[in-house]
C-alpha cells in the first residue's frame, strides 16, 4: 500500500506518522531526543525512515518535513530558525535524506494547522487560527481558507505578539511576547525554579498548591488577551488550541474560557469556539504529510497552501 510519511520535528522530539493519500492512519511515533547534543534529531530523523521502509517493506511515495522557523522559499529548508536547534537552518532534507522527489519543509505550527484542516478540527471552516503550544508557542491562520504565510513566510508566527513591551525579549527580539507568557521554553523563569515543566506546574495547581495556581492562571490570562487581540485581527470561525501543554485539559480550557469570556470583543453576542486540536501532537507530522501528497493530488494541496 502507497502511503506518505510525515515527520514533525519539535523542540525535544520527533513525532511521526505513516498514512495513505486519503488520511488512514497506517502507523505513528513519537521519540525523544537531546536537544544539547548538535543534530541528534538530524540522524535520528535518517534512521526513522529507515525503520518505516524496513518495516512497511517499501519507501514511502513522499515525505514532508514540519520544524519549527521560516521555511525557505523553495521549501527545501528551513531558512531561519533563532536560538534553538542548531543545523536545523539552511539543511536541505531532499539531499539530506537522499530522496529524488522533493522532501518538502514547512514550519511546525503551519504544518499542525494543515493537519487540523485535511482530517481534524478544522475540516468544514474556512477561517480558523491556531496555537501551538509547547516548548514555544507556534501560530497559523486559514483565511478564507488558504493558508497565511505572507511576504517571507513570517505569517502565523502569532506566539510572537507583543503582551507586555517592558517584558524580556524573546527568540525573536519582541518584548513581553505570548510566546514568553505560557511556553515551556521560560518555565524556569516564570516558576522562579520550581517547576522543571509546564506539565509539572499544571500538575501542582491541580493539587491545589496556590503558588502554581497564581503562575498558570497569569499564563492563562495572558494567552487569552493574546487570542482575544488575533480574534479581533483575524475575525476566526475557531480557534484551535494544540501543542504538548493542551494535554492539560479543562486545566486550561476552563480558565481560558473564563478569561476570554472577560476581554474577547463580541459585537453580535456570541463568543468565537475554542477546541483543542483533534490531532493532538501528531497535527504537525499530518500536515507535514499532508503537504508530501503526489503530483495527482497537488491541486488539493495548493488550494489550502494558495
Amino acid at each position: 500500500m502507497d502511503y506518505l510519511l510525515g515527520i514533525d520535528l519539535g523542540g525535544s522530539s520527533i513525532k511521526s506518522v505513516a498514512v495513505t493519500r486519503d488520511g488512514q492512519t497506517l502507523a505513528h511515533a513519537h521519540e525523544d531526543f537531546n536537544a544539547e547534543a548538535r543534530m541528534e534529531w538530524a540522524s535520528d530523523i535518517r534512521r526513522l525512515v529507515a525503520g518505516v521502509t524496513e518495516e512497511r517493506k517499501a519507501p514511502p511515495v513522499g515525505i514532508g518535513i514540519s520544524a519549527p522557523g521560516l521555511a525557505a522559499k523553495d521549501r527545501r529548508s528551513i531558512a531561519c530558525m533563532p536560538g534553538r536547534l542548531s543545523g536545523l537552518t539552511g539543511l536541505n532534507w531532499t539531499e539530506f535524506l537522499e530522496r529524488k522527489e522533493l522532501v518538502p519543509v514547512i514550519n511546525d505550527a503551519h504544518a499542525a494547522l494543515l493537519g487540523e484542516s485535511w482530517l481534524g478540527a478544522a475540516r468544514t471552516v474556512r477561517n480558523v487560527f491556531m496555537l501551538t503550544l509547547g516548548t514555544g508557542v507556534g501560530g497559523a491562520a486559514l483565511v478564507e481558507g488558504r493558508l497565511l504565510t505572507g511576504h517571507i513566510g513570517r505569517g502565523g508566527h502569532l506566539g510572537h505578539i507583543c503582551l507586555d513591551p517592558d517584558g524580556a525579549p524573546d527568540v525573536t527580539g519582541m518584548p513581553g511576547s505570548l510566546e514568553n507568557a505560557i511556553g515551556n521554553s521560560t518555565i524556569q523563569i516564570r516558576g522562579k525554579g520550581q517547576f522543571a515543566t509546564t506539565h509539572d506546574l499544571v500538575a501542582a495547581y491541580e493539587a491545589g498548591d496556590s503558588n502554581a495556581g497564581k503562575i498558570w492562571l497569569e499564563s492563562v490570562r495572558k494567552l487569552a488577551c493574546g487570542a482575544a487581540s488575533l480574534i479581533n485581527v483575524l475575525d476566526p470561525e475557531v480557534i484551535i488550541i494544540g501543542g504538548g501543554i493542551a494535554r492539560s485539559g479543562p486545566a486550561l480550557f476552563r480558565p481560558l474560557q473564563q478569561e476570554l469570556d472577560k476581554v474577547e470583543w463580541r459585537p453580535l453576542g456570541s463568543g468565537v469556539k475554542v477546541v483543542p486540536a483533534q490531532l493532538g501532537e501528531l497535527a504537525g507530522a499530518y500536515g507535514a504529510a499532508f503537504q508530501a501528497l503526489p503530483h495527482k493530488s497537488f491541486k488539493a494541496v495548493q488550494s489550502v497552501l494558495g
